[in-house]
């Protein structure tokens, strides 16, 4: 499997704190007023309002890697994808100093989608309350179009893919990676939590990601000379 992969769960599985504090509510909310409030009778909700998200994120991806591919593959400039690379070795260099704390300047990004949640927000909401877990799929495909630093940044991982479907792929990728927060519930979501938000723990990776952008940007910048 590509290491871009890998590098895209990685930034799912890091940027979890982020993600638990923007749809970690939502996906507390869709279980509420479920009869005793049962553990097991989230699970169908929470699976199938992560599916839809990651669904989401997938097509997303694929929209991005096929235009991208395409339009390097009409101009003729495979070099067009090089640079493009080179552009995603920086963000994946400003996503490791976001999740290692050191800068926060990649959340910034959010502001870019806005204008799509602005129209999006509305037909979410009005799903709810959820009566099935299926209504938690629609949901949770629309919850994934929440403007995101983390997902905007993956998604210049899956611009330079070479086709829709790595970059779906890619996507798919940083979706799993997701998963472990937003399916956590009660006492293993708190010590979830306090893992992920460990400084130290969160720091160590966002080292690897540092490397990872940096050797990255050196191959993107000899291919380029």
């Amino acid at each position: 499997m590509n290491s871009d992969f890998y590098a895209a769960f990685v930034i799912g599985l890091m940027g979890a704190g982020h993600c638990l504090g923007m749809c970690g509510g939502v996906a507390a909310a869709i279980t509420l007023g479920m009869p005793g409030n049962q553990t097991t009778r989230r699970w169908p909700y929470l699976l199938c309002y992560n599916t839809g998200r990651i669904v989401s994120y997938m097509i997303a991806g694929a929209i991005i890697g096929g235009a991208f591919a395409g339009m390097a593959s009409f101009s003729g400039h495979a070099m067009a994808l090089v640079s493009l690379r080179l552009v995603a070795a920086l963000l994946m260099i400003l996503l490791a100093l976001y999740i290692g704390q050191w800068w926060s300047g990649v959340s910034k990004l959010e502001y870019a989608g806005k204008w799509l949640w602005r129209y999006v927000s509305p037909r979410a909401k009005s799903l709810l309350p959820l009566k099935s877990p299926l209504a938690a799929l629609p949901f949770g495909a629309l919850w994934g179009w929440l403007p995101c630093g983390l997902v905007y940044s993956t998604l210049s991982w899956s611009a330079v893919s070479g086709s829709a479907i790595s970059g779906a792929a890619v996507m798919l990728a940083f979706g799993l990676g997701t998963l472990p927060a937003m399916l956590a519930v009660g006492t293993m979501a708190q010590q979830l939590q306090k893992l992920l938000r460990n400084l130290y723990f969160r720091r160590a990776s966002a080292l690897l990601l540092l490397i990872y952008g940096v050797h990255t940007g050196y191959i993107a910048i000899k291919q380029i000379m």
